[in-house]
């Protein structure tokens, strides 16, 4: 069976952090948290691809292929049994 957090598309650049902690205030699965003046990814296996990161970050720290229809792909493949998530939203 699928599990959609073990594989994620997030790729998290902290050198182009600027510490303003809108990651951490719109995941909603907690990924990122603050470490100082800088977020850090604590738990980058909750990532369900759902982009709002990547939208806040004025920086670009932030990349995953994202979109509504990744969350609609992961649940669908889940409940059909498939091994992988087709995303149509890209």
């Amino acid at each position: 069976m699928l599990n959609a957090y073990d594989i994620n598309t997030l790729v998290y650049n902290p050198e182009l952090c600027n510490g303003c902690a809108m990651c951490a205030a719109v995941c909603p699965h907690g990924v990122f948290a603050m470490n100082g003046r800088k977020a850090q990814l604590v738990n980058p296996q909750a990532c369900m691809e759902c982009g709002a990161c990547q939208v806040n970050c004025v920086t670009g720290a932030i990349a995953v292929k994202s979109g509504v229809g990744c969350a609609s792909a992961m649940i669908l493949a889940a409940l059909r049994g498939q091994k992988e998530a087709e995303c149509s939203c890209l």
